[in-house]
């Protein structure tokens, strides 16, 4: 069965062929087999390799867009575009957490590269089977962009609290109930995932924090695939916004390290862009009901969110300047907090 039989739903419109599909999708898988080859032996990334890394990775979304541009026209390359934005700024969200788990792990350094690829490879997983889902309900009937409005909505306001930013590695379900049904080494055994210790098998830490990244991407997917189909309704669209997104996280993340705990506002800035498409996906449930509801246009909605990005950063890089020139014990407000909890023993 192909990958384009597979992500679409029966009669659900796409502008790509089967050709454009396995093409895309072998691309993609060519791409998973270098990072795995270039994380075969554990060592720190500098910055250096972390950098020439993301601008290929923002490079390759550039040229398929240009790509579109010329092959369906500017409404199509827009749309990937804009869709492509939402998941890259949904995306930095996805590395803080990423950051407290590995932290919370008290995962080697060397180590992390080889964790985030895992976690990109179940994420695109997650993300072709919801997208999927995606596809046939949209099938069922208008109702659907209702429900995605209604999902997106909430999930602005649960992101604007801050009730997602906590990570209890302790209490995750995937984590006690592994360490339950399977015993766990002591210590790391570099890229081991299981190990044979007195005669029996058991996995090791890095097993463990593993699945806690997948467990994750699980709710990362129930956020992101609603949020780009309010961008489009092109199933290989949405595909390829979350793999283009998602392919260059390993290396957007040693560059961003440092910088994510300075984006002390970039949560209000997620749940305004969530709520944004929330409300796009309401509209346009609605057009179709009463002509009369106006629809917010694409090209509109991608100024919006590139403007929301620009200030959120620009106001998270004064409040930080702001806090270091306060007095000890000023300003503590933002998303920069210490881990609340002791790491794990495994």
């Amino acid at each position: 069965m192909s990958a384009g039989t597979f992500l679409v739903a029966p009669d659900q419109g796409t502008i790509a062929s089967p050709g454009l599909w396995s093409i895309t999708v072998a691309a993609l898988v060519l791409l998973l087999v270098v990072d795995v080859i270039l994380t075969r032996r554990p060592h720190e990334v500098r910055m250096r390799e972390a950098l020439a890394w993301s601008v290929f990775y923002l490079v390759l979304p550039v040229a398929f867009c240009a790509y579109l541009w010329g092959a369906f026209g500017t409404g199509v390359a827009v749309e990937f575009f804009t869709g492509y934005v939402v998941e890259k700024s949904l995306s930095v969200d996805n590395l803080f957490v990423f950051m407290l788990l590995l932290s919370a792990f008290t995962v080697p350094h060397e180590l992390t590269q080889r964790v985030l690829l895992y976690g990109i490879i179940g994420a695109l997983v997650l993300r072709a089977v919801f997208i999927a889902l995606g596809a046939a309900a949209l099938q069922s009937g208008t109702w659907v962009f209702l429900l995605f409005g209604a999902v997106l909505i909430v999930t602005a306001v649960k992101v604007l609290k801050g009730d997602d930013q906590e990570v209890d590695v302790a209490s995750m379900r995937s984590v006690r109930l592994l360490r339950r049904l399977v015993p766990v080494t002591g210590d790391y055994r570099g890229f081991r995932l299981v190990v044979r210790e007195q005669g029996r098998l058991a996995i090791t830490p890095l097993a463990v924090a593993t699945v806690a990244v997948f467990a994750t991407d699980i709710v990362f997917a129930v956020d992101s695939v609603p949020a780009v189909y309010g961008v489009t309704e092109d199933p290989f669209l949405v595909f390829a916004t979350n793999a283009f997104a998602l392919l260059g996280l390993r290396a957007l993340y040693f560059v961003l390290r440092d910088a994510l705990a300075r984006l002390r506002h970039l949560n209000y800035g997620l749940a305004a862009i969530l709520a944004l498409i929330g409300v796009k996906l309401v509209l346009h449930w609605a057009h179709g009901l009463w002509e009369w509801v106006p629809e917010t246009p694409t090209l509109a909605s991608l100024g919006v969110i590139v403007a929301v990005l620009l200030t959120v950063t620009l106001t998270s890089l004064y409040a930080g300047r702001r806090a270091a020139s306060a007095p000890e014990g000023g300003d503590d407000v933002g998303r920069a907090r210490p881990l609340e909890h002791d790491p794990v023993d495994p």
